[in-house]
């Protein structure tokens, strides 16, 4: 009887789990190239506004951390004058 299950397991192929790849292959034909470089252009100036939005971001929040150390320091010294 274990001959016969031994066997058996033996014969079965093992399951192979199919997962979608997230991949994407391109032929070499020249629209396919055409493609992939627009993608890729439209991808490089999409992170390019990113990188300026997130510039102006840092400059508009570095100015109100100025202004916050400013008001800051004449507390300080209204603060020293007192005393």
């Amino acid at each position: 009887m274990l001959a016969r299950i031994a066997t058996r397991s033996a014969i079965r192929a093992p399951r192979v789990a199919m997962t979608p790849i997230a991949a994407r292959f391109y032929a070499e034909n020249a629209f396919n190239k055409k493609e992939k470089a627009h993608e890729d252009q439209y991808a490089r100036q999409h992170e390019k506004e990113q990188i300026e939005k997130l510039r102006k971001q840092i400059a508009q929040k570095q100015a109100e951390l100025d202004q916050l150390q400013k008001q800051h320091n004449e507390l300080q010294g209204n603060s020293e004058k007192k005393q």
